[in-house]
């Protein structure tokens, strides 16, 4: 009996041949795939890639939408703290040069030389640094470009406040002149074409305390801008003293006391409503129950916190006394919109006038007294 065929044989010489054929191929496509590809990485499914393409797209989405709060955040922030700039610190003054002043004082140890004006950056880079404590060392921090990016919130903020406090002025001190007064016509309240020196109770608001502008002569001469009645900056208007009367024989008695900036210092800084309440002004005693009478409010009603806890004020300074006087003077104008200069009235050489009468005094006699009106303002 012959032996059955053996398996190994069975497998025709064609289908050998097939065989041979395919382990040949895949032979050769392998060592294809090594040489084409020499990261040698191994075959996956398209399935699985995208997913783990998806995965990793979901991740960086998310971490995307974390800087972007991140700096939503950080913009938030530096709008807000900015808004007590222009209250408290500098009005017309860029912030870089405050921070400017500084570096040079600390550098060069230049103080003892310094003009005004610069003395006046530095106590301006000292009340920032004071209202804004955590400025200083962020500053030092942080890279040019972020630094600039972070004082150009902190602008925009401060620009912002500024501009909504004119705005509300607008209509408020309208209200407390035609209050007080009762001119005819009344100061409407959404118009500043009729205020300024062609109304006669703001233009004797306005009109330079040395003169009289009851007096016909005075009146036409201020209003046609004759060389002799030319109003500037280096006077000071009857607005800001109490009674709105000037005694010429000291002209420091009543300075910044009147009512109305008292009123408009209110409003700003606590709420128009405390303004309402601010019925007297002198020695400060109707205020001082009437603040009393509001804290007993607040006690017993949870109110909106005012400006001035939002900003940590304590006390009132020159600064914002020099802002709430500005600001009342552009409300009592004719001009429209914001700006520098009016006529012949440059409001930045005005504000730093009254910032130095504070800041850039003569001797301890001079000191007393300013100590003595920053105590009445903070009463």
């Amino acid at each position: 009996m012959s032996s059955p065929p053996s398996r190994r044989n069975s497998t025709s010489p064609s289908e050998r041949v097939g065989s041979s054929s395919d382990d040949e191929a895949d032979h050769t496509g392998t060592r294809l795939a090594i040489h084409v590809d020499p990261s040698q990485a191994l075959p996956t499914s398209s399935k699985a890639r995208a997913k783990r393409r998806i995965a990793a797209l979901e991740d960086e989405l998310e971490m995307m939408k974390q800087q972007r709060g991140s700096k939503q955040r950080k913009t938030t922030f530096y709008v807000a703290q900015g808004r007590a700039i222009r209250r408290l610190v500098v009005l017309y003054h860029s912030l870089e040069d405050l921070i400017t002043e500084n570096d040079r004082r600390y550098e060069f140890h230049a103080s003892v030389d310094s003009t005004t004006e610069q003395d006046r950056l530095q106590h301006g880079y000292v009340d920032l640094a004071r209202v804004l404590p955590w400025l200083h060392g962020k500053l030092g921090d942080l890279d040019q470009e972020d630094s600039e990016d972070m004082l150009k919130k902190l602008k925009r903020g401060a620009d912002a406040a500024r501009g909504d406090d004119t705005s509300s002025l607008k209509e408020l001190v309208a209200a407390w002149v035609n209050q007080e007064f009762r001119p005819s016509p009344l100061i409407m309240p959404n118009d500043k074409h009729s205020r300024g020196f062609a109304s006669d109770i703001c233009g004797k608001l306005l009109c330079p305390s040395e003169w009289d502008w009851d007096k016909s002569s005075v009146k036409a001469g201020i209003r046609d801008r004759t060389s002799e009645y030319i109003v500037s900056e280096n006077s000071w208007p009857l607005f800001v003293y109490e009674g709105y009367k000037c005694n010429q024989e000291d002209l420091e008695e009543g300075f910044l006391k009147s009512k109305l900036l008292v009123l408009a210092f209110k409003a700003i800084f606590t709420s128009p409503s405390s303004a309402r309440e601010a019925e007297g002004d002198g020695d400060g005693a109707d205020i001082l129950e009437n603040n009393r009478r509001a804290r007993r409010r607040s006690e017993q009603t949870k109110v909106k916190t005012c400006v001035a806890s939002i900003i940590n004020m304590k006390k009132v300074t020159p600064r914002a006394i020099a802002y709430v006087v500005c600001q009342v003077r552009f409300a009592l104008s004719s001009v429209s919109s914001w700006r520098t200069v009016d006529g012949d009235f440059d409001y930045e050489v005005f504000w730093n006038n009254i910032v130095d009468f504070f800041e850039n005094v003569p001797g301890p006699a001079t000191r007393r007294k300013v100590e003595k009106l920053l105590e009445w303002w903070t009463r």
